[in-house]
């Protein structure tokens, strides 16, 4: 007997908006993203990213819009996983399949656009790029202190929180000026208006992405922004609902319930799962889960087939030519036929650890805590970050960018960080 003690789920912030309100004003935010989307999935599309010179005169006449409305649209598609690149082929990303009727589907997309702003909005010309890190470092203190003000907070304010957080960033890397500093009050001023460049540049770049407005003089959260710095603060997941009841629900929401269960409590939950169905029915529904876009629920769904055992084999046998799903069947198979699960992971290929790697970096991300993500880079099979990223790139994960941008913007290290950052940008905009 098991005593599992849950705590309950933490209220938003006294005012916010139910979900279906939010997830509106996210579909505003992205009205024109999930236009070019449904334009370019629809097989007359770009095809590929930088959007070519031909397709953006045809979408903006297709659409009525701006040559410059096409282009920013179409990152915004692409960052909040409304269409995906496979080769020269776009695709629509699970989200655009689900945007009119799943609003958490609608949230998580807006917050996978909030969190790559600093891809969205171009940096200042001419400020070199260890600046450019510190101020997107230094951003999450700033959106904490609009959050917790709960209304308009003066640019004199934000700045010199903004400056502190610097300053702070070079203490912590023993930035100390060495030797006689000529006229340190210049040099002051000079760093005063490079950090009100770059907050400007912040708070316009979170202001297009409808994270907050800007007024004269201060900036105030929207209520979509206020949201999102809350759930980041309290670093909400994904709950599992209680145990009980779930033999009666469908593979998708019994597997989300055992999502925070223990392994063995969790195995005796699909197993009471299981003999409510006829095996081909359950097989068949687990993996209908499986080829869905959550990558959660894919890991947990070939959890649920090692339960299954021998009369799953054959139809985990035959989806070993999906891609998204390869890694999972082999070493489903690889279990199966006794191999050690500590060793089973070297039936894979490097190209297929890359993908898994990833594919479990997106699950953590969609569902897991800021922690967890930073640890998962242990477990990739590559020795050092250049060579993971390097590999991450040209494994062609359609989550990829987003995964880079969210492991960015929780991992500690300022230097690790700006180099994901800079993988992120370079997947985003097809560069080397």
């Amino acid at each position: 007997m098991t005593t599992r003690r849950t705590r309950p789920a933490p209220r938003p912030p006294e005012g916010t908006p139910p979900p279906a309100e939010l997830a509106r004003q996210a579909r505003t935010v992205l009205a024109d993203a999930v236009r070019i989307a449904h334009w370019a999935a629809g097989g007359t599309g770009p095809g590929s990213a930088p959007l070519a010179a031909r397709a953006l005169e045809r979408a903006a006449t297709a659409l009525e819009l701006s040559p410059a409305q096409v282009r920013a649209g179409w990152d915004r598609a692409r960052l909040a996983g409304l269409v995906e690149i496979h080769g020269t082929t776009a695709r629509p990303g699970w989200r655009l399949r689900a945007w009119d009727r799943d609003d958490s589907a609608v949230l998580r997309g807006w917050v996978a656009l909030f969190d790559a702003w600093s891809l969205v909005h171009p940096s200042p010309e001419g400020v070199e790029a260890t600046a450019v890190a510190e101020a997107i470092e230094a951003v999450p203190q700033v959106l904490s202190l609009l959050q917790l003000s709960a209304g308009p907070v003066t640019v004199p304010a934000l700045l010199d929180l903004l400056g502190q957080r610097v300053a702070e960033l070079h203490e912590e890397r023993c930035e100390v000026p060495f030797g006689p500093q000529e006229r340190p009050a210049r040099a002051g001023e000079r760093s005063d208006g490079l950090n009100a460049l770059l907050l400007d540049w912040a708070l316009e770049g979170l202001a297009s992405v409808g994270a907050l407005t800007l007024g004269a003089g201060h900036a105030t959260l929207t209520p979509l922004g206020n949201w999102a710095v809350w759930v980041k603060l309290e670093q909400i997941c994904v709950a599992a609902q209680s145990p009980a009841g779930n033999i009666e629900q469908p593979a998708a929401d019994m597997l989300l319930g055992c999502a925070r269960l223990t392994p063995g409590p969790a195995r005796a939950e699909y197993r009471a799962w299981l003999a409510a169905r006829t095996v081909g029915t359950a097989v068949a529904e687990l993996l209908a889960v499986a080829r869905g876009e959550d990558a959660l629920l894919r890991g947990l769904a070939f959890e649920a087939l090692r339960v299954v055992g021998a009369p799953a084999e054959p139809v985990v046998r035959s989806v070993v030519t999906e891609t998204p799903l390869r890694p999972y069947a082999l070493l489903w198979l690889a279990e199966y036929e006794g191999t050690d699960p500590d060793d089973a992971q070297d039936v894979l290929s490097r190209e297929e650890a890359t993908w898994l790697w990833v594919d479990t970096a997106a699950a953590v991300a969609d569902h897991g805590e800021t922690g967890l993500l930073v640890r998962h880079l242990d477990s990739a099979v590559q020795g050092t970050v250049p060579a993971l990223l390097e590999e991450v790139r040209a494994v062609g994960h359609p989550r990829t960018v987003q995964v880079l941008v969210a492991l960015a913007a929780a991992h500690p290290d300022p230097a690790l960080a700006k180099a994901v950052r800079r993988a992120a940008f370079q997947v985003h905009t097809g560069g080397v």
